[in-house]
């Protein structure tokens, strides 16, 4: 069975070196065509666009090309690597609903369970539209389920203003901070809209913490990173990991400049940030893609039931418009392809992934057995889901097809 495969085992396969020093391993992808990809991500970095990037393409049974361009650290000339460590930002909030949907699968509680059934705070909410939270309030339709907030149809309101420093400073709990969410009215009745939400998925964080008995980041270094060999994904990077971290860039006036905008890793943080806090390597993301491709179970170790992984990954939000580029849906954490157009149109409908605030990028096409990793730290993108360096990247991986 090709799930039950390590990530470097070559006993099926072939190691094959190409230019560059990108190295890819076996005979069911056009190894020229994967070359490609370190001659196209090249140009992005000699063209001032990104600093460096770090690709993967992998497949079921493996990882199929691995490569890394540029610098991690331009003012250092710290060349990118491999192993180099990214703050992938929103890719956080799928793995915080495989913690939901483990649960989901211990029968622990469901996902049309109300929120406020778990945390009682949540109970009474009133709704009022932005601009006229005092003068309209009055009982939503229904109480927020456990799925609005899986989907970002809840309608839970971004941090309220003393807040608002949270994500940078990270100075309080999740137990602290949610009460505080649920002050707020509803933007609108749960289920009627989809609205991205940060604040959605904190509290989701917040149920696992309730329900499961440990805090959400022990959760799931014990229930998935552990059991997937994800040793260097983390809310909070060691010494070492840090020295790895790749630095987050903005474009002012053509040239790359550290970016002055969130960064999100404090000394002493306790704030793990559900919706986008974690940091991450390509090869750790790619166990857990791998994960998902194979149905809940890597290398013999099961992470979620069957069922709980296709029900994740399949389109929960109907006919509402969601996404941040054309023809998307969301399943429960992830979003879904709907009808493939623009930086999609290689994916098969139903391919699911996400993207991060940084420009970080990881699609999943359950339907041609192919998963990409596309790793870089740029702020200031006017869409970072519609990046050119995702575009290109993903075109060649798929044309690598045989």
């Amino acid at each position: 069975m090709p799930c039950r495969h390590g990530l470097f085992a070559v006993s099926m396969v072939v190691w094959v070196l190409v230019s560059g020093g990108v190295w890819t391993w076996g005979a069911d992808l056009d190894s020229g065509r994967l070359a490609e990809i370190r001659t196209r991500m090249q140009q992005f970095v000699d063209q001032g666009e990104i600093s460096g990037a770090v690709t993967l393409v992998g497949r079921a049974a493996g990882v199929k090309y691995l490569d890394a361009v540029g610098f991690r650290d331009l003012e250092h000339q710290a060349p990118m690597r491999p192993d180099s460590m990214f703050r992938i930002a929103s890719m956080t909030k799928p793995i915080t609903a495989i913690g939901i949907m483990i649960l989901v699968d211990e029968k622990k509680l469901s996902v049309d369970d109300p929120v406020e059934k778990h945390l009682p705070e949540f109970r009474g909410i009133p709704v009022a539209p932005p601009g006229d939270k005092k003068a309209s309030r009055r009982p939503p339709s229904r109480p927020v389920l456990v799925r609005d907030l899986l989907t970002h149809t809840g309608g839970i309101p971004g941090l309220p203003p003393d807040l608002a420093d949270l994500y940078a400073k990270r100075n309080r709990t999740l137990a602290e901070v949610v009460p505080l969410l649920a002050r707020q009215p509803l933007d609108f009745d749960p289920g009627t809209k989809w609205s991205y939400s940060n604040t959605g998925m904190d509290t989701l964080g917040r149920i696992i913490e309730v329900v499961s008995g440990q805090r959400y980041e022990e959760f799931l270094r014990c229930r998935v990173f552990e059991p997937l060999g994800m040793a260097d994904t983390t809310f909070y990077p060691t010494a070492d990991q840090k020295a790895r971290l790749a630095v987050v860039y903005d474009r002012k006036d053509g040239k790359l400049v550290p970016s002055q905008g969130f960064l999100g890793l404090p000394a002493g943080a306790k704030y793990p940030i559900p919706a986008g806090g974690l940091c991450s390597t390509a090869a750790d993301l790619a166990r857990l893609y791998r994960m998902m491709l194979c149905g809940g179970e890597l290398d013999g170790r099961r992470v979620l039931s069957r069922d709980g992984a296709a029900t994740m990954t399949r389109l929960q939000t109907g006919e509402l418009t969601s996404g941040f580029t054309p023809g998307m849906g969301f399943g429960f954490g992830w979003a879904v392809v709907r009808k493939p157009e623009g930086v999609t149109e290689m994916l098969s409908p139903g391919s699911y992934g996400h993207g991060g605030a940084f420009g970080t990028q990881g699609w999943i096409d359950p339907h041609r057995d192919l998963f990409v990793v596309l790793l870089i730290q740029r702020t200031g993108l006017p869409n970072a889901d519609a990046s050119a360096m995702r575009r290109e990247f993903q075109r060649i991986a798929f044309s690598a097809l045989k």
